[in-house]
C-alpha cells in the first residue's frame, strides 16, 4: 500500500517526493504485506509524539527510502496485473485487484463498470484539475511467447509479462505518483483513473467513466513513451468502401467489373497526397488493407469491397477527411466510427513547457489511446517503449517505474496550470 491507516486510527498523510535522486533496488519485486513506507501521522492522536522529538520527521535518507518503497511497492502491483489476465471486455479480476488496492492505500476509490479512479482531497472546482490516466487492459498473447505471459517474471533487471510494457507500468507508476502528490499542497486538483477497454476503444471504457468525473482540464495519459511527451497522437478512421458493377458471363465479357472500379479508386487514393502536413505528426495516411470480390471463376463480378485504414494528424477531423476522400472516390464509403480523431496539446502550455524545462523532448506519436476519447488538452508520458507493445515476451525494466515515479513528481511538484 502507498499509504497505511488503520480504522478508526490518525489520518496518514504521504511524504513529499519531489526533487529526490533515488533508485529502486532490481531486486524489489515481492509484493510487501507489512511494510508502512513512513508516513507523517497527524491530528490529536500524535501531537504530543510529533513535538517530542524532531528524529521523526522525515530526513534526506528517509525520503530517499520512502522513494524505493515506493517503486517497490509499485513493482509489486505490477506483479499481481500481470498475474490477473485482463483483455479487453474481460478486466472485472483487475479491476478488482486495483479497487482493492485504492482502497487499502486510502484513496477513496470510486467504480464505474471496470474504470477506477479517486479525487485527491481538498477538491475545489476553482481550481484546474489535471487527471493522471491509464488503462488496465490488455491485447490478447501473441502465439509466438516464449514465456507464460500471465506469470510475472523478473530477469536481468526486465519485468516480463502481458501488459507490463502497455500499459501496466505506466499504471503503477502514475498511482504511486497519485499517493504521493495527493495530500501534498498543489495549486490544483488531482484525478487518478485507471480505465478499460483502451485497446478496443470500447463503449465501456474511458467514454462511460469520464461524465462521471469532476471538470477536467488538462491530463497525462501513462502510455510507454520513454518518459519523452507525445503531445499530439494520430487519430484514426476505418472505412468500408464498396465499388459497385454489373455482373455478367465472364465468356462474353458482359456486365461492368466491380474489381476494376475498386481498382481505379484504389490507384487514386494511393497517388492522393492530404495537403495539411503536420510538423509532429507528419501528413495523413490512407491505406487500404482489406479486399475481396467474386462467386466463381466465369462470374463478372457485380461488387468488390475493401477496407480503408485512415490515420490522421491533429489538422484534420476525421468528418473532412471522409470528405475528401468521397470527392476523390466513386466507391460507397462508410466509416465505422468517426470519433477517433486525432488530438494535441498546445506546444506553449505550462504542462509542457515545464517538461522541457526538466529537458524532455516533445514529440508526436503514430499509435492511439484514449487520447483520441478526451475533450480537453492532453498529453502522454510514461515509462517503456511503444516498440515492447502488442509483442511477444514484453517486458518493462524495473528502473524505468523507478525514474518514471521520479520524473513525475518533480513534474507535478509546484505545477501551475
Amino acid at each position: 500500500m502507498f499509504t497505511n491507516r488503520g480504522r478508526g486510527g490518525p489520518t496518514v498523510r504521504p511524504v513529499m517526493l519531489a526533487n529526490v535522486k533515488w533508485r529502486a533496488a532490481s531486486g524489489a519485486h515481492r509484493w510487501p504485506t507489512a511494510k508502512k513506507w513512513l508516513p507523517l501521522h497527524t491530528g490529536p492522536h500524535h501531537a504530543g509524539r510529533q513535538a517530542a522529538t524532531a528524529a521523526t520527521q522525515p530526513r534526506p535518507t528517509d525520503m530517499t527510502t520512502d522513494c524505493r518503497r515506493l517503486a517497490a511497492e509499485a513493482t509489486g502491483l505490477l506483479r499481481r496485473l500481470i498475474a490477473t489476465p485482463s483483455v479487453s471486455r474481460d478486466e472485472k479480476a483487475a479491476a478488482d485487484l486495483i479497487e482493492q488496492f485504492m482502497e487499502d492505500s486510502a484513496m477513496h476509490p470510486r467504480r464505474e463498470a471496470n474504470n477506477v479512479w479517486a479525487v485527491a482531497p481538498g477538491h475545489d472546482d476553482s481550481r484546474p484539475t489535471l487527471l493522471l490516466n491509464a488503462h488496465i487492459d490488455t491485447v490478447k498473447p501473441v502465439a509466438s511467447w516464449t514465456r507464460d505471459p500471465f506469470c510475472p517474471t523478473v530477469e536481468g533487471g526486465r519485468l516480463y509479462g502481458l501488459g507490463s510494457n502497455d500499459c501496466g507500468g505506466g499504471l503503477v507508476s502514475l498511482l504511486a505518483t497519485y499517493a504521493a502528490m495527493a495530500r501534498a499542497p498543489r495549486a490544483y486538483n488531482l484525478v487518478c483513473l485507471a480505465s478499460a477497454e483502451e485497446e478496443v476503444s470500447g463503449a465501456d471504457g474511458i467514454s462511460r467513466a469520464l461524465p462521471l468525473l469532476p471538470r477536467i482540464d488538462v491530463a497525462i495519459v501513462g502510455e510507454p513513451t520513454g518518459m519523452q511527451p507525445a503531445i499530439a497522437e494520430k487519430g484514426l478512421m476505418v472505412v468500408d468502401a464498396v465499388a459497385r458493377g454489373r455482373s455478367g458471363h465472364a465468356a462474353r465479357a458482359e456486365g461492368v467489373n466491380a474489381i476494376y472500379k475498386a481498382i481505379d479508386d484504389i490507384a487514386w487514393l494511393r497517388s492522393h497526397r492530404f495537403g495539411r502536413v503536420s510538423p509532429l505528426l507528419g501528413p495523413t495516411l490512407a491505406t487500404v488493407t482489406v479486399i475481396g470480390a467474386g462467386t466463381q471463376h466465369n462470374v463478372v463480378p457485380d461488387e468488390c469491397r475493401f477496407t480503408i485504414d485512415v490515420r490522421s494528424n491533429e489538422l484534420y477531423t476525421n468528418a473532412e477527411l471522409l470528405d475528401e476522400l468521397r470527392a476523390g472516390m466513386g466507391s460507397e464509403l462508410t466509416p465505422r466510427s468517426t470519433r477517433l480523431g486525432s488530438s494535441a496539446i498546445d506546444p506553449a502550455h505550462p504542462l509542457v513547457e515545464r517538461c522541457r524545462a526538466m529537458g524532455m523532448v516533445p514529440f508526436g506519436s503514430p499509435t492511439l489511446s484514449d487520447q483520441a476519447l478526451m475533450p480537453f488538452p492532453s498529453m502522454k508520458l510514461g515509462p517503456g517503449d511503444s516498440a515492447r507493445s502488442h509483442s511477444a515476451d514484453e517486458y518493462i525494466a524495473l528502473d524505468e517505474i523507478a525514474s518514471a515515479i521520479e520524473t513525475y513528481t518533480q513534474l507535478l511538484d509546484g505545477l501551475r496550470l
